[in-house]
């Protein structure tokens, strides 16, 4: 089942379920979708003013990397449930059984996997948002802080994806490389992201 071509109402629903699929991996990818696509819409209200006419090259290239992300994020929804479904059934094979903690651990490296490229593509959005933040159309200046807002929810979301996977992990040197990349970028993307609602909480007030 493709979770992204559901309507709305499904996705909840099913998100509300008790099923293991999607949880907040997907739900996670969705958000950092709809975050960007609230900035390809800022972009799109700018282009074609003349007020902005000096800075449009710029904002349809961001349109453009705009729209990969978003597809990019709306395709990671559905691989974060195939990648989760074989852990799901690795925490049901018996302890004793010697191929367990191989099978564990290769199911665990790949549900990290896919809410690290969340989280990576989550980022990158992140910085489009602080170009539309200078160069957007100002009418449309709150659409880039729930733009932002939203990109940040999803970047953190992802994160907590990966570090209830890394913790169950055997090779902790893996996993201290896994988690060391993901604080790097909350550390970061978060202080960005906090900086350009900022900025646009103190335009708009």
């Amino acid at each position: 089942m493709s979770f992204v071509k559901a309507s709305c109402t499904e996705f909840v629903d099913v998100l509300a379920s008790k099923a293991p699929v999607p949880g907040g991996g997907g739900a996670s990818a969705l958000v950092g979708a709809i975050g960007t696509a609230l900035g390809s819409m800022v972009g799109n209200l700018t282009v074609g003013k003349k007020k902005y006419a000096d800075v449009e090259a710029d904002i349809i290239k961001i349109l453009e990397k705009a729209e990969a992300l978003q597809k990019e994020l709306l395709r990671l929804v559905d691989e974060d449930a195939v990648v989760f479904e074989p852990l799901s059934k690795a925490y049901g094979i018996p302890k004793d059984d010697p191929n367990r903690e191989k099978i564990m651990e290769e199911a665990l490296r790949n549900a990290c996997s896919v809410p690290l490229d969340i989280m990576r593509a989550c980022c990158r959005a992140i910085e489009l948002h602080e170009e539309l933040a200078a160069k957007g159309s100002a009418l449309a200046l709150s659409d880039v802080g729930v733009g932002v807002a939203f990109c940040k929810s999803a970047l953190m979301g992802a994160s907590l994806n990966v570090f209830i996977n890394t913790k169950s992990m055997v090779d902790r040197e893996y996993a201290a490389k896994i988690e060391k990349e993901a604080d790097e970028m909350l550390s970061k993307y978060c202080a960005l992201a906090d900086s350009i609602y900022d900025s646009v909480i103190k335009r708009l007030r």
